[in-house]
């Protein structure tokens, strides 16, 4: 039986409400017994803390999501040093810039950015980063700052940016879309980056592997991805589950105790 982290997974999500149990079962089924649950606002962080009191390796992350900007308040980010000392957080996140959507100031962004990045920063703890069309930005702010350590999460960059990355101490997170057909950019990129850095996840319930497009994604189905990836770089499946959470574990300080708790 593989041994799985799933580093980026909305667990908190409503879609998840009426089966969480079934979903959190069907996961350990697949190997998928720790996962990393990120915040979007400061109306779920209480939320995703009571999730993770609930079951043995679910392990959580608060922050400001860019995609929620015009819900942040200059006290959300206030409380957020206290919170993260408090609450057992392993990571700052889920933060970032999304130039994307339309809409969304772009200087409330990276405001709300790099104060989150000084936080993580004072507080020693690796960021979850979004980074949506904003590579070449997220690439220079994190070299601005220095410091840090982190992934970024659904990484869809080139093989340059993923190298920049990667001489920042940061790793990459993939998950469903590189099952798809098309991703031969993305595909590149697994194929050929040291192993070090990768990192699995599902976005879940969002961004599902390529034959479950429509459906709800949800961490179980991070097999579809190990599987593009065994492939991708030719080696077994259970080479890539060890590798990816021995990275995993390292970046987020999930301690030997509590990896063997969630069994």
């Amino acid at each position: 039986m593989v041994d799985l982290v799933d580093t980026h997974a909305h667990l908190d999500d409503a879609s998840f409400d009426s089966d969480r149990h079934e979903m959190y079962e069907r996961a350990a089924a697949a190997g998928v017994r720790r996962w990393i649950v990120p915040a979007i606002d400061r109306g779920n962080w209480e939320t995703i803390e009571r999730l993770a009191g609930e079951r043995d390796g679910v392990f959580p992350a608060y922050g400001l999501h860019p995609l929620f900007i015009d819900r942040h308040r200059d006290e959300h980010l206030a409380e957020l040093p206290d919170w993260l000392d408090g609450h057992g957080a392993v990571a700052v996140g889920e933060i970032g810039l999304d130039w994307y959507v339309e809409g969304l100031d772009p200087e409330r962004q990276r405001d709300v950015f790099i104060r989150q990045l000084g936080i993580a920063k004072e507080h020693g703890l690796p960021v979850i980063v979004h980074a949506r069309r904003a590579f070449e930005e997220v690439i220079h702010t994190l070299r601005r700052v220095g410091g840090l350590r982190g992934v970024v999460h659904s990484f869809s960059g080139s093989e340059e940016q993923a190298r920049q990355l990667f001489d920042l101490g940061f790793h990459i997170g993939i998950g469903g879309p590189v099952t798809y057909d098309r991703a031969h950019r993305i595909q590149r990129v697994v194929a050929t980056m040291p192993a070090e850095w990768l990192l699995l996840e599902t976005d879940a319930p969002d961004q599902p592997c390529m034959h479950r497009r429509g459906l709800r994604n949800e961490p179980a189905f991070m097999t579809d991805v190990v599987d593009t990836v065994a492939v991708l770089r030719g080696i077994s499946r259970e080479e890539v589950a060890e590798v990816t959470t021995r990275n995993a574990g390292r970046l987020f300080s999930l301690g030997r105790a509590r990896v063997d708790d969630a069994r």
